[in-house]
């Protein structure tokens, strides 16, 4: 069974080709962080105009590499939210026409979703687990009881971590996108030289990081002899320290002993590492996709959508996009 991901979700515009849910026959991801660098973020209008030059050219390679037709199509799997809703928008009519045209199955795939079902690709975690999502865009946790069966269990109040890294990188000139240069240029630092807040919100597992991203700004008018080396390695730690505890902390509440991480933020070395650490301390079993499925990718988008194709959750024509669309339990 061939299911055709397709993402357009941020700014990168993916196509993939999965079988059964597990097995990737071709994975296309064309970045787009040359186009925004220069602005230090996203600018939305442009990477809606550039989905709009790529899609096609990125469905097609997917399918190229897969040495596939439209007819070996079982379903097809696009992602329609949470997201910017003009990037949503060029998948979510993309995938509507190419599902008309060659009379091919729909499914709908939330974009946390997706990150979820990534480890999938790779691995085989028994349920239930808890999930983080970390990346640019969303900071949550979740326990995961069976494909499709989701309850929140943590989110961030205010800032997601990754947006955290790339304000920060900003603020302190590095470009975007934020959180691979911090974490290359953290390593020559020392993260015990400031210390930055860490908000922990009694009783709760969610976050909150605007308050760290507020006092690096705060520290840097007051210090600008200070290292960036030192500030970058000392936020890292506090963002680090503060996702590992909540983790634990979910681990405790649900009394779960298996824990994924996905999302862009999960390709963190640092976060990596000390994340195992603390599984080996609190003796959960710790999962982590590859460096490339953690970024936005299609493949994630199929391998969700593939469940939701076996339990009958299809898709009409009226789909439309969402920039808010929080992840619930599906229906079948």
């Amino acid at each position: 069974m061939l299911i055709l991901g397709i993402d357009t979700s941020c700014d990168d515009t993916a196509a993939a080709i999965v079988e059964d849910g597990r097995k990737i026959i071709s994975n296309v991801v064309s970045s787009q962080d040359d186009i925004h660098k220069k602005y230090g973020g996203i600018v939305p209008e442009l990477a809606s105009r550039r989905h709009i030059e790529l899609i096609w050219p990125v469905v097609t390679e997917s399918m190229k590499r897969a040495n596939i037709s439209f007819n070996d199509i079982t379903a097809i799997a696009v992602t329609n939210g949470p997201g910017l809703i003009g990037s949503l928008l060029i998948g979510v009519c993309f995938g509507k026409s190419l599902s008309f045209v060659n009379k091919i199955t729909l499914v709908a795939v939330n974009h946390l979703e997706g990150h979820i079902h990534a480890i999938f690709l790779e691995a085989s975690p028994d349920f239930p687990f808890i999930a983080l999502v970390v990346s640019g865009g969303h900071t949550s946790i979740y326990r995961v009881d069976d494909f499709g069966v989701y309850k929140e269990i943590g989110r961030t109040r205010d800032d997601a971590a990754g947006e955290a890294y790339d304000k920060v990188a900003k603020l302190l000139g590095f470009g975007y996108p934020g959180g691979p240069i911090i974490d290359t240029i953290s390593l020559k630092g020392d993260p015990q030289a400031i210390t930055f807040p860490r908000a922990n919100l009694a009783g709760s597992c969610d976050f909150s990081f605007s308050g760290l991203k507020t006092s690096v700004m705060n520290y840097v008018k007051k210090h600008p002899e200070s290292r960036k080396e030192d500030i970058s390695a000392s936020f890292q730690s506090a963002i680090i320290e503060v996702l590992i505890d909540r983790i634990s902390d979910a681990v405790k509440v649900e009394d779960v002993k298996r824990v994924v991480l996905s999302g862009g933020v999960s390709a963190n070395r640092t976060l990596r590492e000390r994340m195992n650490h603390r599984a080996a301390i609190d003796g959960f079993e710790l999962f982590l996709p590859s460096m490339h499925l953690c970024t936005d990718n299609a493949a994630m988008i199929a391998a969700a959508g593939y469940h939701h194709f076996i339990k009958g959750n299809l898709a009409k024509y009226d789909l439309n996009p969402k920039a808010y669309l929080p992840l619930v339990s599906a229906a079948g």
